[in-house]
């Protein structure tokens, strides 16, 4: 599609209504893992020129063809249109990044650092302290990973010492909010774009630069680095809370008889409350959520406030307990004994439309059944090849089907919309016993039970 053509129609089917571009502007990702291959692409398709750049070299090579290693809908063919059109390439030179570009993105990883709470800034520090050197015109450098708050002010000085342009070289904290799954989506049309900047100048570049979003409704929002950096691990904390909370009624509604999806929507009709992310299930998993409150945390602690914080622990505990209930859960639906049983675990995913199984719950929970014994066979649409990475000795099946073959138990674990589609006649002389699970909440529980399944699910009747 020509760059052109963003004018009058959507980048792509799903992703939202058209954006106007501007003349483009020359820009660098740093780091183009998930947040800056998005990030490089996206930016490109609105008619940018854009260099990323990627110190993997397997990984570069790879992006440089057009090809990217995870799946997120949409940005496969927009990667492969972009480079294809020589709107964006990849390098690994630092020089190279500073000679090219006006604005310069970094969107390197901050994981957890091994044996402790804590966040990673390493690689922030290396992307800031490699680029500096070579900076020796009026820059702006924006940094999108989610930090600890205090390490913007802390870059900025880092900035400002190692450039040549000195005090020229400008820094903006500028966090994503992906969710993936919609991660074009989200860039192209995000719910608010979070700047904190000192400088009028920064303010000013971005403004122009986020125009489009701007203009199309996105609220543009400047603050100090502090609050920007606050803002993104506030809201995962909060998240966080809320699928904690519906998740600790779950546990309650299951011994009262009462039915936590009906109590979602009952409060959930409360405008204080709302029902996003009220829906109980085995708990949230992912690259970044229980990373990013672990890390929460361990900052508060840092600064003197970690009793303020402790809640954030309980959270964090009650989602580590819906996983470890999975398995106590299936123990009980065979009897009791878990070795020698079969079970057929539909996703491997963290959530669906994405292939990332990094802290999944539902892969976690395969892995302990499988520890105890049970004979387990994982079905993802998406994600067989980054669990069998993750958990080589787990089976896998080329379907849903096929991997309730002979299944004493199926348990749905990520709730991609093919499960939804399955319906007991499906499965009718496939499994050795017609028993189901249902860890999201999404089954017809009413038709499974009418087939003669026994059916179980999260807080529910």
């Amino acid at each position: 599609m020509a760059v052109g053509a963003l004018l009058v129609e959507p980048v792509t089917d799903g992703v939202g209504p058209p954006l106007p571009r501007l003349a483009a502007m020359r820009i660098t990702v740093i780091g183009c893992g998930y947040l800056g291959a998005t990030q490089a692409a996206t930016m490109a398709e609105l008619g940018h020129e854009v260099l990323g750049m990627e110190i993997d070299p397997v990984k570069r090579a790879s992006l440089a063809q057009g090809q990217v290693s995870m799946y997120e809908p949409h940005l496969g063919e927009m990667l492969q249109r972009n480079v294809g059109s020589g709107r964006l390439r990849f390098t690994d030179s630092y020089a190279e990044v500073a000679a090219f570009g006006e604005l310069h993105f970094v969107c390197v990883g901050t994981p957890q650092q091994p044996g402790s709470l804590a966040a990673d800034v390493g690689q922030v520090a290396t992307a800031i302290e490699g680029l500096a050197p070579h900076l020796d015109r009026p820059s702006l450098v924006v940094g999108k990973s989610t930090v600890p708050v205090g390490t913007a002010e802390r870059m900025a000085a880092r900035l400002t010492t190692l450039a040549p342009a000195g005090d020229e070289a400008l820094l903006a904290w500028n966090p994503e909010f992906l969710r993936e799954g919609y991660a074009v989506r989200d860039t192209l049309h995000p719910d608010r774009i979070v700047v904190g900047t000192p400088s009028g100048r920064a303010e000013k570049l971005l403004r122009d630069f986020y125009a489009p979003m701007i203009d199309a409704g996105s609220p543009f929002l400047v603050t100090d680095y502090a609050t920007a950096e606050l803002v993104k691990v506030a809201a995962n904390a909060f998240l966080a809370t809320k699928i904690s909370f519906v998740n600790a009624m779950a546990e309650v509604c299951e011994v009262t008889g009462a039915d936590v999806v009906d109590l979602a929507d009952a409060i959930g009709h409360d405008a204080r409350i709302g029902r996003h992310f009220l829906n109980a299930g085995i708990g949230f998993g992912g690259g970044c959520l229980p990373k990013d409150i672990r890390a929460f945390v361990h900052r508060a602690g840092e600064l003197g406030v970690e009793d303020a914080m402790t809640f954030l622990r309980h959270v964090d505990d009650v989602n580590q307990r819906q996983r470890e209930r999975v398995v106590h859960v299936a123990a009980a639906m065979v009897g009791g004994e878990l070795a020698g049983r079969r079970i057929a675990v539909w996703g491997a995913a963290f959530k669906p439309d994405s292939d990332d199984v990094r802290d999944s719950p539902a892969l976690w929970a395969a892995g302990q059944l499988h520890l105890r014994g049970a004979d387990v066979r994982v079905y993802d649409p998406r994600a067989g090849e980054t669990a069998r990475l993750s958990f080589p000795t787990l089976a896998y099946a080329d379907s849903a089907v096929d991997a309730c073959r002979d299944a004493d138990l199926v348990l749905h674990l990520t709730e991609w919309p093919e499960f939804r589609e399955i319906t007991p006649d499906d499965l009718e002389g496939v499994v050795a016993h017609p028993r189901l699970f249902d860890g999201r909440n999404v089954l017809d529980l009413d038709a499974w039970r009418s087939a003669g399944w026994t059916v179980r699910a999260v807080g529910r009747r």
